[in-house]
């Protein structure tokens, strides 16, 4: 995908400019170039194109000196970055080193980042199930948060509308915690985690263990040979970049779909600095930029901006968008922008050993994971704690001898080598959290990044909230996993910090009244109309189910609002 990075006047003016290029900037991008609108694509990091910029995609394992583990001169430069999940010597091109982009943890937090084109894209986990309307108006039926100023039903065909462009594998099953969309056929279940289904049914009514929901292609239609993508090939190496297409990023799928209009530009190595807002016109005029090299501030002017640049980001950028105006930062006349951050717990896990299945195998290196559906506070308050979580599930088999082999040299231990062991499951918590004012992020008073931006300081914590969910997690999957004949349970609690989730929401969350909220049903500042922010921060509450393809959903139905708008002339 080549790119236009010219700086002349005529090139300082576009129709639209959306910052950042992840998950939701690239469906910005795609849905604004689409509708016609010249679009310029703001990027802090480097350029990264489809197939050319995956150095490792195909590397094996031996070609790497740790076999693309970590060594300790990355861990030791790197403590923060090297604990994300997936982060390894084979993919560490794609995440930031923690010396070039520091923070402020008021409280412990991990941020975890991707500055390049596509963002985290690259190596998101892929899950993708709906939200359902339980998640909608669950924090304001049960009072532990405000009411949404949309439900299911508003985001329901967006949702149809993205996964038959990115593809996602599953099975239809029916379910009112978590719709059905438009998928293609799903991952095998193997066969332990078939019989634990069928044990599940014969003892609870109410826990469904369902085929992945992940945006992999198992079964490419037209519109993904279109796109240049293939068939996932169940390698598991997604977190390399996948040369197939298999999986669905930015960079392989919206970007160049969006270049294909002709309406794209994209600027790497553009450091938002802040969104210009026009005291006279009432509205934000453009964007300031700050080369990511040679340090030169650029400001490019468009009649709609699309704030896209992560949760955390958006939120900085909208801090540090003052003005006479907004003093405050942009659209921030509640007060609260930068606050009610949330996040996923990830805190919990189970594993247990199961019997038998000697005789099973399954196929290739299957990148996906089988869902628990959220079986909690449903349709009323039923436990001592608020929200719902999904259960990650999976089951595989010991690739090397158990302590039953003969020895550990010779002939029969080598033969033993070459067939896998026991079967094993493992289980993990997706929880929802309870966004609270007191978990915010702010601008540091004092210390700046080297570009002269102030560095963001985060204060989030977990509450007893999150504890008591623990704990009932554990509880509950020990017991399913039991009744399911699995033996050798163990629980554990890693107790990380927030922020390795990856999953970072609010500060400029949308709402039913601007007193209590920055964002309308739009998703456009209560404040200042031709800004629209449909990432991660724009979240009022967390649900349980993983969050990228709602905000790809949201992205693509703002956009077109926006683009209505601005042809019928309010923007």
């Amino acid at each position: 995908m080549s790119l236009n990075l010219k700086d002349d006047n005529a090139s300082l003016t576009y129709d639209a400019i959306v910052i950042g290029s992840g998950i939701s900037g690239g469906w910005a991008a795609k849905e604004l170039c689409e509708q016609g609108l010249k679009t310029l694509v703001l990027e802090r990091g480097r350029n990264v194109e489809h197939n050319k910029d995956y150095p490792t995609a195909t590397t094996p394992p031996w070609e790497f000196r740790y076999r693309g583990r970590i060594n300790r001169q990355q861990q030791e430069e790197n403590p923060l970055i090297t604990k994300a999940a997936g982060y390894g010597d084979d993919c560490d091109h794609f995440f930031v080193k923690d010396a070039d982009h520091p923070y402020i943890q008021e409280k412990p937090f991990d941020w975890i980042r991707g500055y390049q084109v596509g963002g985290k894209s690259l190596t998101w986990g892929r899950a993708t199930q709906r939200w359902s309307e339980f998640e909608f108006t669950a924090p304001e039926r049960f009072g532990y948060g405000i009411g949404w100023p949309i439900g299911y039903k508003d985001v329901a065909p967006w949702y149809s509308h993205v996964e038959k462009f990115i593809g996602i594998c599953g099975n239809k099953d029916g379910l009112e915690a978590m719709p059905d969309g438009e998928f293609m056929k799903p991952f095998d279940m193997n066969a332990p985690l078939t019989y634990i289904k069928q044990k599940l049914n014969e003892n609870y009514t109410d826990r469904h263990l369902v085929h992945a929901r992940w945006a992999h292609l198992t079964d490419p239609q037209q519109v993904h040979l279109d796109q240049g993508r293939g068939k996932c090939q169940a390698r598991n190496m997604c977190m390399r970049g996948c040369p197939f297409g298999g999986y669905f990023s930015s960079v392989s799928s919206t970007l160049p779909w969006a270049k294909k209009t002709g309406n794209l530009t994209i600027r790497p190595h553009s450091v938002v600095h802040s969104i210009i807002y026009d005291e006279k016109l009432g509205k934000a005029s453009g964007v300031r930029v700050i080369d990511a090299n040679t340090k030169e501030v650029i400001e490019f002017k468009a009649r709609i901006i699309f704030l896209n640049a992560a949760a955390l980001n958006s939120n900085l950028v909208l801090l540090n968008s003052k003005s006479n105006r907004f003093p405050s930062g942009l659209g921030n006349d509640s007060g609260l922008l930068g606050k009610y951050i949330a996040f996923h717990n990830y805190r919990a896990s189970v594993t247990a050993d199961i019997d038998g299945f000697l005789d099973k195998y399954y196929f290739g290196r299957n990148p996906t994971d089988l869902i628990l559906v959220n079986f909690r506070n449903l349709h009323k308050q039923e436990t001592d704690f608020f929200g719902g979580y999904t259960t990650f599930m999976n089951a595989y088999r010991d690739q090397h001898p158990d302590e039953t082999s003969a020895g550990q040299v010779g002939g029969q231990y080598k033969d033993d080598l070459c067939e896998p062991g026991n079967w094993h499951v493992f289980a993990y918590l997706q929880g929802e959290t309870v966004p609270k004012e007191s978990n915010h992020v702010r601008l540091s008073e004092d210390k700046k990044d080297q570009w002269g931006i102030p560095l963001l300081v985060t204060s989030v914590s977990y509450d007893d909230n999150d504890e008591r969910m623990v704990k009932d997690f554990h509880t509950q999957t020990s017991e399913m996993l039991e009744k399911a004949g699995c033996k050798n349970i163990k629980t554990y609690n890693n107790k990380q910090a927030p922020g390795l989730d990856i999953h970072e929401m609010g500060g400029v969350r949308m709402g039913k009244d601007p007193k209590t909220s920055l964002l309308n049903q739009w998703n456009q500042l209560h404040h200042c109309k031709n800004v629209f922010v449909t990432d991660g921060a724009c979240m009022a509450s967390t649900g349980n189910q993983s969050p990228s393809i709602l905000y790809m959903a949201l992205t693509a139905r703002a956009a077109t609002y926006a683009v209505s708008e601005m042809k019928k002339g309010n923007l």
